[in-house]
């Protein structure tokens, strides 16, 4: 299965960019989601501010692995112009962090004469709108636990010299990494009617089985025997939970509800969904495949043309 979701309004949110873009822009804030740091990471985000510095804000890190979320920090942090550090609901007060990184990004910027002009982006449902609130100590943007709630370019000064332009959360085109959508869509920054849960939360039990097992069998009381599929699996947690039907049937939609929910919420503790190794070797595949298709499609219509 292939999960793809692009509505009309993010398609918004790439001209917008581009016009910040010509009208001047200094460093670009990336919020990723500390869960799933590469698959966040949007692609088209980087061709849009191609050459600008960038901090990588890595969100909700107190839902993930700590572990590797210090191995994603060093990643992130070890390429050219650009900076990484993690968030979560316990820092009260992020602004200074934030600022003080967009100032070391952009050291020749500041001051009322120039100004330091800053882009936040994000995927949806990555926390960026509570990001805002909290940084204005206002309710300056809605939030909502639904991907797609910011719907407009929003200009927020936090200090006098400091502007920070929030864009309505955005993905990208085509997903051509498959691990990338499931993930995207086990996290809920997909809309609902793009996948189906329960093949999204067979997925999220084959990864948390192999690297999280102690933490599902803590939870749902599961017995992780190897000769059991990932889909029975799920039905034996679904059963656990208590979601059956007339008949002693298992409701899989619910049971993969379930999952995904706990799974958001950090109910299962603290996991990440994907190592850099991992997302490499994720995107090498990826890239090959599309490359496998276009030459496929290339070669079809070669043939339609010549027959």
């Amino acid at each position: 299965m292939s999960i793809q979701w692009f509505p009309g309004h993010m398609n918004s949110t790439r001209y917008a960019i581009k016009e910040r873009m010509k009208a001047g822009l200094d460093v670009v804030i990336e919020l990723l989601d500390a869960r799933l740091p590469g698959s966040s990471r949007n692609p088209l985000l980087a061709q849009l501010t191609q050459g600008k510095p960038t901090l990588k804000l890595l969100n909700k890190q107190d839902l993930a692995d700590p572990a590797r979320t210090t191995e994603w920090l060093a990643h992130y942090n070890a390429m050219p112009d650009t900076r990484a550090i993690g968030l979560d609901a316990s820092i009260t007060a992020p602004a200074k962090a934030l600022m003080s990184a967009c100032r070391e990004l952009a050291p020749l910027r500041g001051g009322m004469a120039k100004p330091l002009r800053v882009l936040i982006c994000g995927i949806p449902n990555v926390g960026k709108s509570t990001l805002i609130n909290t940084l204005m100590g206002k309710r300056a943007a809605k939030t909502g636990d639904e991907p797609g709630i910011t719907k407009v370019e929003q200009k927020l000064v936090l200090e006098n010299d400091f502007y920070l332009f929030d864009t309505p959360g955005m993905l990208w085109p085509k997903i051509v990494v498959p691990q990338s959508g499931f993930n995207l869509a086990a996290s809920g920054a997909i809309g609902r009617n793009a996948f189906v849960e329960e093949e999204v939360a067979v997925e999220l039990l084959a990864y948390l089985r192999q690297h999280y097992a102690a933490q599902l069998q803590e939870r749902y009381k599961l017995e992780i025997a190897p000769e059991l599929s990932d889909e029975e699996l799920l039905e034996q947690l679904g059963r656990k939970r208590g979601a059956v039907l007339s008949g002693g049937r298992v409701n899989l939609q619910k049971a993969a509800e379930i999952l995904m929910y706990e799974f958001r919420q950090g109910t299962l503790g603290r996991i990440t969904l994907e190592t850099p190794a991992e997302f490499d070797r994720w995107v090498l595949l990826g890239e090959q495949e599309e490359l496998r298709r276009q030459e496929a499609a290339a070669e079809r219509k070669r043939l339609r043309r010549s027959g």
